[in-house]
């Protein structure tokens, strides 16, 4: 009977180390059809694990910042220090929000760890806020991303940890109900894991995010706008913007390099409802890794789209000097809700690449005249307004109509828009401004002894509307000073 039961034990044995010898190829070449990038690699190996040594307090920056490249050879234990803030700030020129962020900006800070680090996430939910949160980062492998080990009540700490597995650029975002509302409210931001050999270098990394605002009052409406739960339900935002607020990536915030620099942006798309047409005006991307994957699997690309939750990076090589525009392509979001920024390269040019202008003139086909541009023209006010309050007016007429091309700083564009800021040609008679908004503007004109050549459209405005607008730019930015009153539009009016 003993030896009958050895047979059989003997037997078995043979069995399953026979099933076991022809399974194991068959599970590896699943994962060799199903894996062709070997995520089977990215793992933490035995070998890695003992080398996971020492311990580090990430460096975060805030966008458009990036830390600089991870320089070590081995993973380590990252400490990453966040603290919720709910705070107002600056949406726009005159406009003010209620934020909630990580780290007191939106987007929140960028964190840059290494494949296979173990990363120690503390959140800290500051005392004086009224709203619990947490955070989901798309980088953790775990129930929620971190998110049901994270919901943190003003006044307290939490604590989780996690091993950065996969490479690649990930969104992190609040997901504490309800969600939509949290991330809406700025509580977004991007977390790049390097591979364990790192990134390519570059002369120049940049953190580009993009996010939407829903207010109760319209784009450029002054004062402190609440969140409009409808208009997110809708998915129509007032406000489309780069790193949370109109301009953040404009005039002296601008993104600068020099001509024969290669430059990286880690774009990001906190949404929450809209995917981004990413693309920077006059600039062709070299390298694109969609979704933000390890891999650059586009090449040559002049647009690429940024989901809501996702991310991208791009690279390319600035030749040519000058004013290169970020936007998303579905272009009434950058020139009339916000999402433009700036890349300003300076440096020699070369003319075998871009001429620049080599001649102009003046095309005008039979019955062709100045377009004019609808704006919704307000009653003028039953009061008369005051000096300052007009220049108030004026300054949120002005970022709505005329900043797109002349620029919130007043200096326009070189060799497509004139300046207003110091113009001769405008401080010489205020008239001359009554006139180009009401019947527009085209044909050769000179200011500050620079030739200009294009055409200006009409805006529809109330009077009260073209004197405060005016009234403004005559007052700033070094301006002389002066008052247009509705009065004086009136007079010119066809």
């Amino acid at each position: 009977m003993k030896s009958c039961r050895v047979d059989r034990l003997a037997r078995s044995a043979a069995t399953l180390a026979l099933t076991l010898l022809v399974l194991t190829p068959l599970a590896c070449g699943r994962g060799e059809a199903t894996d062709p990038d070997g995520r089977a690699d990215w793992g933490l190996s035995p070998v890695e694990r003992a080398q996971v040594r020492g311990q580090e307090v990430a460096t975060l920056t805030h966008a458009p910042q990036v830390p600089a490249p991870i320089a070590r050879d081995h993973p380590t234990h990252v400490r990453v220090d966040l603290e919720v803030r709910e705070h107002v700030g600056r949406l726009a020129d005159g406009v003010e929000y209620t934020f909630w962020t990580f780290g007191g900006t939106v987007p929140g800070p960028f964190i840059r760890v290494r494949q296979n680090d173990v990363v120690e996430v503390h959140l800290s939910n500051h005392p004086d806020n009224k709203m619990p949160h947490n955070i989901d980062m798309h980088a953790v492998t775990g129930p929620g991303g971190g998110a049901t080990s994270s919901f943190t009540a003003p006044g307290k700490s939490t604590q989780f940890s996690f091993t950065a597995l996969n490479p690649g650029l990930f969104v992190y975002h609040c997901a504490t109900a309800p969600v939509g509302m949290h991330i809406a409210n700025g509580m977004y931001g991007l977390i790049l894991v390097e591979p364990a050999g790192g990134l390519p270098p570059v002369d120049h990394e940049f953190y580009v995010m993009q996010g939407e605002f829903y207010t109760t009052g319209a784009y450029g409406e002054a004062g402190l706008q609440p969140f409009d739960m409808s208009k997110a339900l809708r998915e129509e935002p007032d406000y489309v913007v780069f790193n949370g607020s109109v301009g953040a990536l404009a005039d002296d915030r601008a993104l600068r390099a020099s001509t024969g620099e290669t430059v990286r942006l880690f774009v990001g798309n906190g949404g929450p409802n809209l995917i981004s047409s990413f693309h920077v005006i006059g600039e062709i991307f070299d390298l694109v890794h969609t979704e933000a994957g390890t891999r650059a699997d586009q090449r040559n690309v002049q647009t690429t789209l940024v989901p809501a939750g996702g991310a991208a990076m791009v690279e390319f090589k600035v030749d040519v000097p000058g004013t290169f525009l970020l936007v998303d392509h579905a272009i009434f979001r950058a020139f009339n809700k916000g999402a433009l920024g700036m890349l300003k390269v300076e440096g020699p040019g070369d003319p075998a690449i871009y001429s620049g202008q080599q001649a102009e003139g003046i095309y005008l086909p039979e019955g062709s005249a100045v377009q004019a541009i609808e704006s919704e023209a307000t009653p003028s006010p039953a009061r008369t307004l005051t000096k300052q309050e007009r220049i108030a007016a004026g300054e949120r007429l002005f970022a709505q109509n005329c900043a797109a091309c002349h620029q919130l700083t007043g200096q326009g564009i070189p060799a497509a828009f004139p300046p207003l800021a110091g113009s001769d040609y405008l401080l010489a008679d205020k008239t001359r401004g009554i006139h180009a908004i009401l019947e527009g503007k085209q044909g050769e004109l000179v200011v500050n002894g620079k030739t200009y050549n294009g055409v200006m459209p009409a805006l529809h405005l109330s009077d009260d509307q073209i004197a405060s607008v005016l009234t403004y730019v005559l007052n700033s930015w070094g301006n002389d000073g002066g008052v247009v009153e509705p009065g004086d539009v009136k007079a010119l009016r066809p």
